[in-house]
């Protein structure tokens, strides 16, 4: 087997900037009680005018006025890397975030899908940088040993175990992620190396450091079993982002809301399912406004449930400032890829059924669109009903009638006889004893003067006072 780390260096700087429309600007995070707040993280901009992490709040104004600083939650790096563990669990099925921002997955296994290590690392990268995430990587036998690779030079690779014994032996105990602060305390008593401290007798190293030492290098070196606790997607998706700032228009929220519906759609394709209904929660000082998306089947594509969220969004009145906003998904059913041709030939910027439909639900309302099908009763009135959604219902064929107009009229009309010329019929027509819409007519289908083809019905055995009930095409 082998295994890759994913080291995160900023994780959680990265995750509170991956959703800022501007992320050029000096930015920080700060972190501890209020008389001593210290920065926790800086982006580039920050640092290139002198701040760093661990500065005092104090010192960073002296040196930078106007930077923009947002507080340290542990709970929201936490979530981002629960999220990042979700994005690697689509490349394989042994995922592990125990490292703190790290992930670790098993890339062996996962080379016949997406090709050697070359090029499966280039789409960890490329994805990661898309996410907004920078990162380290490095490969190795064994978790341990990747963890502790990807610490000492991004893209290292060793996938044999004498050359990765070989390389271990040069590391410095102070970069081999030992227990607590054996690494410092080893360095300080002249074991400079993990060669020297293998060197070392075990009962003394157990005796002075205790057994963890001992089980940390044999796992490091493959001698041990290296067991790690594998992460398995929630079946639900819930993400948050704070704003910072207050809003009281629709244009500012929807880079936040195309993060969120875009973090969903990385869950979704981890989970190979599809979303039917999500809540985007915009969050005041008080309360909270929901606006709640409803699809008639399973979707996944960005960029639907983007603008599928975007049109109710905008039509969702704001009562009150937004300080934040929530996406929930609760509902997540498989998804069924729509069928597709092999040689399609649609042009390039056509919309399948399934989105359209979907953008029509959106901009005109949940109810204007909907299927037509046969009913079951005689009466052309009601020989049909609407049907909205993919219910699975099962709809039978309507049953073999005489021909019927194309465009059928809301209500019958008068049509007058003169030049009235009958094609065809009677059809008689009786039915509707059981409701209050009890109906006997003969049908006829007629020519007009002008030769204008229709459908026309009279009272049972009369041919006076013509209704008008539709028009053939």
């Amino acid at each position: 087997m082998l295994w890759a780390c994913l080291l995160l260096p900023q994780l959680a700087l990265d995750a509170v900037l991956r959703r800022q429309p501007d992320t050029d600007a000096p930015f920080a995070l700060v972190e501890g009680p209020a008389q001593l707040r210290r920065l926790h993280s800086v982006n580039a901009a920050a640092a290139a005018h002198g701040l760093k992490a661990g500065m005092r709040l104090s010192a960073a104004h002296a040196l930078l006025a106007d930077v923009r600083m947002q507080a340290h939650d542990p709970l929201a790096e936490e979530a981002a890397q629960a999220f990042l563990a979700a994005w690697a669990y689509r490349h394989s099925s042994l995922v592990s975030r125990q490292w703190p921002r790290a992930i670790v997955l098993e890339v062996q296994a996962s080379f016949r899908l997406f090709g050697p290590w070359s090029q499966f690392e280039h789409t960890l990268r490329a994805e990661l940088s898309a996410l907004g995430f920078g990162h380290r990587i490095a490969l190795a036998p064994s978790p341990t040993a990747a963890r502790v690779l990807v610490g000492l030079r991004d893209g290292l690779s060793v996938t044999g175990q004498d050359e990765l014994h070989a390389l271990l032996d040069r590391v410095s105990v102070r970069r081999a992620a030992l227990p607590e602060d054996s690494g410092e305390r080893l360095h300080r008593m002249g074991v400079r190396t993990l060669g020297a401290l293998r060197a070392l007798p075990g009962a003394g190293v157990q005796r002075r450091f205790g057994a963890d030492v001992l089980a940390h290098l044999r796992r490091l070196y493959g001698e041990a079993d290296d067991p790690v606790a594998c992460y398995t997607p929630p079946d639900r998706f819930d993400a948050r982002v704070e704003l910072g700032y207050e809003v009281e228009a629709h244009p500012p929220l929807l880079f936040p809301l195309r993060r969120l519906t875009g973090d969903l759609c990385t869950y979704l394709s981890a989970r190979d399912g599809g979303v039917q209904r999500f809540v985007v929660r915009l969050e005041h000082d008080t309360g909270h406004t929901d606006v709640e998306v409803g699809l008639l089947a399973p979707e996944r594509a960005p960029a639907m449930l983007f603008e599928l969220a975007r049109n109710r969004l905008e039509r969702t009145v704001i009562p009150r400032p937004v300080v934040g906003m929530r996406l929930q998904a609760d509902e997540l059913p498989a998804f069924v890829p729509a069928a597709r041709d092999l040689f399609d030939t649609r042009p390039q910027q056509a919309l399948d059924w399934p989105h359209l439909r979907e953008r029509l639900r959106a901009r005109l309302g949940d109810g204007s669109v909907y299927r037509v099908i046969p009913a079951g009763d005689p009466r052309p009135e009601r020989a049909w009903r609407r049907l909205v959604g993919d219910t699975g219902e099962r709809i039978d064929d309507a049953p073999a009638r005489p021909p019927r107009p194309a465009w059928l009229l809301p209500q019958p009309v008068p049509l007058p006889a003169a030049g009235l010329r009958i094609l065809s019929g009677p059809e008689r027509l009786e039915s509707g004893w059981w409701d209050d819409a009890q109906a006997r007519r003969d049908y006829y289908v007629v020519e007009t003067r002008d030769g204008q083809r229709g459908w026309a019905f009279v009272p049972p055995g009369h041919l006076e006072g013509w209704m008008l009930h539709g028009w053939f095409a």
